[in-house]
């Protein structure tokens, strides 16, 4: 099969060449994937850490191929979307049937494949907090891929939802359509205190986020962009100081994300929830992708289109 390997003497890390097959084990089916979507981490650390030949890709989209040997998962022929550790880059995946969302009739294979690891982030940091209904939800880093679902998953839990962005001026429209009620240039910028906050930023932001809480408000650190150290002042955890919470996050806790894969594939295959695709192509332009995905020329989702041997590159 063709796939997308690491090669450290590439622009990239990356070069379009052949490989195995994967050989799925009895829980797993065999995917033919038709789109996959780039997350930072992967482009900004785990490719240069990854040996030669290596096949990564945690995000893809597309068709089972052959169903698992264990009957579990679905049908051949069903369009599903999956998650997993590695394999995404690639025409054929083999993946854990727990590990895989199925949608029912059409649904943009590219528009599915942003949803693994950005919409099962944000759906699962917000059940953190319980019922969103009437609470002030601050979401930092808003306009990035975790950030861009948590802003709709939360007006869609019937929360007042807050978008903290570098450049509300340039973003504030988009993010008022995605459901954000406010957009704001920082936490520290939030006019009054907020029950709960998704930080996707880290570092300085986190300190002001985490001081923009109510009493018994709730922070979900969920990302770290900056790379910066949390500095938070004196007394901020000392007892009475308003009883606030902050955790830690990640999304391989070991429960199966199957079925939020599944509910959130409904959700984008009807038009409930917006991808946020800002860049798209055929895998062939790979070194274009990850150059402006680090380059940070856009925000939201870059997406690759797995094309056909004698296709070509998509738009």
């Amino acid at each position: 099969m063709r796939a997308l390997l690491v090669d450290h003497s590439t622009p990239s890390g990356l070069r379009l060449g052949e490989t195995d097959d994967p050989e799925p084990a009895p829980h797993q089916a065999l995917v033919r994937v038709t789109a996959t979507s780039l997350n930072f981490a992967e482009v900004s650390h785990v490719i240069s850490q990854a040996p030669d030949n290596t096949v990564l890709g945690w995000d893809a989209a597309g068709v089972v191929e052959r169903a698992a040997a264990d009957g579990s998962g679905p049908a051949a022929g069903t369009t599903v979307v999956t998650l997993g550790a590695s394999g995404g880059w690639a025409e054929l995946r083999a993946v854990d049937t727990g590990a895989l969302g199925a949608v029912a009739g059409h649904a943009d294979p590219g528009a599915l494949s942003t949803i693994p690891v950005a919409g099962a982030t944000a759906l699962r940091a917000l059940r953190r907090f319980g019922s969103l209904l009437g609470k002030r939800v601050m979401v930092t880093g808003a306009t990035g891929g975790v950030g861009r679902y948590a802003v709709q998953l939360a007006r869609f839990g019937g929360a007042h939802v807050i978008a903290s962005t570098s450049a509300p001026e340039a973003q504030g429209d988009d993010l008022r359509a995605l459901g954000a009620h406010e957009v704001i240039a920082g936490p520290e910028h939030a006019e009054t205190f907020v029950d709960a906050v998704v930080d996707c930023v880290g570092g300085p932001q986190r300190v002001e986020a985490f001081g923009k809480l109510a009493s018994r408000g709730f922070l979900v650190a969920v990302g770290q962009v900056t790379q910066e150290p949390e500095q938070f002042p004196p007394g901020a955890f000392f007892a009475g100081a308003n009883d606030r919470s902050i955790v830690t996050f990640t999304l391989q806790d070991g429960v199966p994300p199957g079925p939020e894969l599944t509910w959130l594939a409904e959700r984008v295959a009807a038009g409930d929830l917006h991808p946020s695709i800002s860049w798209r192509g055929g895998w062939e332009r790979a070194d274009e992708a990850v150059a402006a995905r680090l380059g940070r020329s856009f925000r939201g989702k870059a997406v690759l289109d797995i094309t056909p041997a004698s296709g070509t590159a998509g738009n």
